[in-house]
């Protein structure tokens, strides 16, 4: 049995569920940053130079675009949903079933994330009015995973639609689906990299995969997000990269292919 069910709707929750897990998550990391020196992608120096914009900044745009996701969340629901006195209950797969699910809208939502990422840098005005803000943060952080201009979190959302009414799953099962994305994107923007992160044993799409993007010589490549590294190889935008040991402690990201 679900914690939540009989408090609040399966969909309440798959609003709600995803900023609250945002926010626990990437403060722990924001929090933690500054005493795990040895486990740093970046210097604090770095990440103090290079970034454009104050944290503060960041945070007030994450909550923005957090406040449009709920309400295009609810609104979708509200849509697409069948009125009450006709409505059936969801009946809940098994739990093989909802993994299935979760893996193929994965693939599903990696797929939308690929192609309309990719478009934002290729479209000069979309680059240089929209997704330009969230690469203010040359040396990403937890808390600035979902900073973005506002219009994209319609992309965002619509990913999140295909994925989610592609694969078939419930609103229940989704809330663990979108709740997943959350973790894997403060994870990817945290700049840590931690022994036995189950996210860098299970995926090559990891904080360093995504590093390499955020640098300025590898902005046109790695655009896949937030779990395989399969359309990059497939559409020939892969860098790969070697992660080395910074001398006075922490890791460097270091592209190993020179791109044209």
């Amino acid at each position: 049995m679900v914690v939540w069910e009989g408090y609040v709707s399966d969909e309440t929750m798959g609003t709600i569920a995803p900023i609250i897990v945002y926010w626990v998550y990437a403060g722990v990391y924001q929090f933690l940053s500054p005493s795990l020196d040895k486990f740093r992608l970046h210097t604090l120096d770095e990440e103090n130079e290079k970034n454009v914009i104050p944290i503060i900044t960041v945070v007030k745009g994450v909550l923005l675009q957090q406040l449009l996701q709920i309400l295009i969340t609810q609104l979708g629901f509200f849509i697409t949903s069948y009125a009450e006195e006709t409505s059936r209950p969801t009946v809940q797969p098994s739990v093989p079933i909802q993994i299935l699910q979760i893996l193929i809208a994965m693939f599903i939502f990696d797929t939308c994330q690929y192609f309309v990422h990719r478009y934002m840098h290729h479209n000069k005005f979309l680059y240089r009015h929209v997704h330009s803000h969230h690469h203010r943060l040359v040396v990403p952080y937890a808390v600035g995973a979902l900073y973005n201009h506002p219009v994209e979190v319609i992309s965002d959302m619509l990913g999140g639609a295909a994925a989610f009414f592609g694969s078939g799953m419930t609103p229940r099962t989704s809330v663990w689906l979108f709740c997943l994305i959350t973790v894997k994107a403060v994870d990817d923007h945290s700049g840590l990299r931690l022994p036995g992160n189950l996210f860098h044993v299970l995926f090559k799409n990891n904080g360093a995969y995504h590093d390499v993007h955020h640098q300025v010589n590898g902005v046109k490549y790695n655009y896949s997000q937030p779990f395989f590294t399969f359309w990059d190889r497939v559409m020939g935008t892969y860098m790969p990269y070697n992660v080395m040991k910074r001398p006075g402690g922490g890791f460097e990201v270091r592209m190993t292919k020179k791109r044209s």
